[in-house]
């Protein structure tokens, strides 16, 4: 038996396990969400970061990188563990076929493994669901784990799909908006809070010298 595994978000990137084959493509029908909750990576349970998850959608495709782990049932054996451990947060595992770039017609692999969660956030404690963007732009702004920042995590992924040449217009729009939560956060630590300056000299009052009254510079 022959494992492979899609990888759409920091796999893409970071696959961290051992594999003999990868190829680039896509699959169809999902598309990618920042909805999955991460509390143990680039989040903490109090503040969880916003991390990649796929979601449903007909007509849509995901672009991303197939491995192929082919070295015996201990060497997969070994992936699996690895990954589960990874992806604890994704409760699904799911099979798709495969599509390799420039062919859309006949998969190039089938029963290709996806991790995915389900989209349900009564029956999947770590799906955030849908936000207004400039609320998932702060959160991922500000959210960070043992692994690094949410952020890096969300520009790492821009970069990788900018790499090959497979920008998805979702993921580029979020980025922007949390590049300009960081410019305010910014502009604001420079700047200081917009409250008007008040002198902390008091008021010294003179009184006009009498006429023929000598000054000693000297003083």
């Amino acid at each position: 038996m022959v494992l492979w595994v899609f990888g759409y978000g920091s796999l893409i990137w970071n696959p961290g396990f051992d594999f003999d084959e990868k190829i680039l493509g896509f699959i169809t029908g999902y598309k990618r969400t920042f909805n999955l909750a991460c509390i143990d990576h680039r989040g903490t349970p109090k503040d969880p970061a916003r991390t990649c998850t796929l979601e449903s959608e007909e007509g849509a495709i995901c672009w991303g990188i197939a491995y192929c782990v082919n070295g015996g049932p201990e060497k997969e054996r070994e992936a699996m563990q690895y990954l589960e451990r990874r992806e604890c947060e994704y409760d699904q595992k799911i099979s798709v076929d495969f599509y390799k770039d420039g062919n859309s017609l006949e998969p190039s692999v089938t029963g290709v493994l996806v991790f995915v969660s389900t989209p349900d956030p009564v029956g999947n404690k770590y799906y955030l669901g849908p936000a207004p963007l400039e609320d998932m732009a702060m959160q991922i702004a500000t959210a960070s784990g043992p692994t690094g920042n949410n952020r890096d995590y969300l520009f790492s992924m821009e970069k990788a799909l900018s790499n090959i040449s497979h920008e998805d217009d979702s993921i580029i729009e979020l980025a922007d908006e949390v590049r300009k939560v960081l410019s305010r956060s910014n502009e604001k630590k420079i700047t200081g809070p917009d409250i008007p300056l008040k002198s902390q000299t008091p008021l010294v009052h003179l009184s006009p010298l009498l006429e023929g009254t000598v000054v000693d510079s000297r003083c």
